[in-house]
């Protein structure tokens, strides 16, 4: 790879479903995949870890989180931005 070239970072929206750690989001990610035999989509999801640094995320906000170097054991995802907030 080039010096000017740089990777791309994989980048998914999902919603905040736990902020009880510090600096930390649960991101729950959805996605739809289509049934090898049967044809029908499928709603599949997935639990991030995503370092939120000023602890600015609430739950239900639709954030958006890329791809990163390990932060700790399970946290290599992190918030870029907030998309739409919870209702309160």
């Amino acid at each position: 790879m080039s010096d000017n070239q740089e990777k791309t970072q994989r980048t998914v929206e999902g919603r905040v479903v736990s902020n009880k750690m510090d600096k930390t989001v649960t991101v729950l990610v959805e996605r739809q995949v289509k049934h090898p035999l049967y044809g029908k989509y499928i709603r599949r999801s997935s639990k991030l870890h995503a370092h939120d640094a000023d602890n600015s995320c609430k739950e239900g906000d639709v954030v958006r989180v890329t791809e990163v170097a390990p932060i700790s054991k399970t946290k290599n995802w992190r918030v870029v931005e907030i998309v739409t907030r919870a209702a309160e």
